[in-house]
């Protein structure tokens, strides 16, 4: 999760996240199970694109969401028609508060937390979701196996064991589709993963090339908050809104070669 509030120490990171490896991409999740689940989609008017599959008065809903930096993959599950509370939310990320957690779990594994963080109930910061409905006896199963994934995760890292691959075991474990790779930002992990669970198989093929759009996008993160009005360029919130999340770092891998030498170095955020 790696909190360092918006507009402090992130600064000091743009040179090495400038440095996201996009060739050798891990293929942590390519046994992923074909879900059984017939889909049913449902597009909303939503800010974030919204499909739902299955059938059930439960759901489990995939997001991604907006930080400063990369952003955040994590699940929210509960009963069709009740908010979630902060306890119904599971994602892996760095533990605590201390942004130096987060750069170096980017070369070391460091302690981690695995639930709700600031933002992820918000829908002002969603980028993708993707939700799925089960019967009560799926729901309770999943909550069940997602109480022992929190258990035993308890080291974070951007290479080893991120929030992306925190959040493909779950699907996995219900029988979806997950990306073949872990190393993707958030956004794209979790808008592929709905597309090949809901009838869009050319999605896989899509996945470096949608995951370089993304590291393009003006819009992805901080600066995205700042243009809407949320903060201002100090990283204060803007009076009379919501306060921003702190940052959450999902997966990209990052070189420790020098900027001269690593692709992709001109794609500086």
């Amino acid at each position: 999760m790696g909190r360092e509030p918006i507009g402090t120490s992130s600064t000091r990171l743009l040179i090495p996240l400038a440095m996201v490896a996009l060739t050798g991409f891990g293929l942590s999740v390519a046994s992923a199970q074909t879900s059984s689940q017939s889909p049913t989609i449902r597009p909303a008017n939503a800010r974030s694109a919204v499909a739902t599959s299955g059938s059930g008065q439960y759901y489990f809903e995939f997001r991604s969401r907006q930080a400063w930096d990369y952003g955040h993959t994590f699940v929210v599950f509960g009963r069709v028609g009740e908010p979630p509370s902060k306890n119904n939310v599971a994602g892996l990320s760095p533990k605590g508060d201390d942004p130096q957690m987060w750069l170096m779990g980017h070369y070391v594994p460091v302690p981690s937390d695995t639930g709700w963080t600031d933002g992820d109930l918000e829908d002002r910061y969603i980028t993708a979701r993707y939700r799925v409905l089960v019967s009560k006896e799926q729901y309770d199963r999943t909550v069940a196996y997602i109480r022992q994934l929190q258990a035993k995760s308890t080291t974070w890292s951007v290479e080893l064991y991120n929030c992306n691959a925190f959040v493909a075991d779950i699907a996995n474990f219900m029988g979806l589709k997950a990306p073949s790779s872990t190393w993707i930002y958030p956004k794209v992990f979790v808008t592929n993963m709905r597309k090949i669970n809901t009838g869009h198989p050319e999605a896989a093929d899509e996945l470096v090339s949608e995951n370089v759009k993304e590291m393009n996008n003006p819009t992805r993160d901080g600066r995205a908050m700042i243009s809407a009005g949320m903060i201002h360029p100090d990283g204060a919130p803007v009076a009379g809104s919501a306060s921003p999340p702190h940052v959450t770092i999902g997966a990209v891998r990052v070189s420790n070669r020098p900027a001269s030498s690593a692709g992709g170095a001109q794609h500086s955020p």
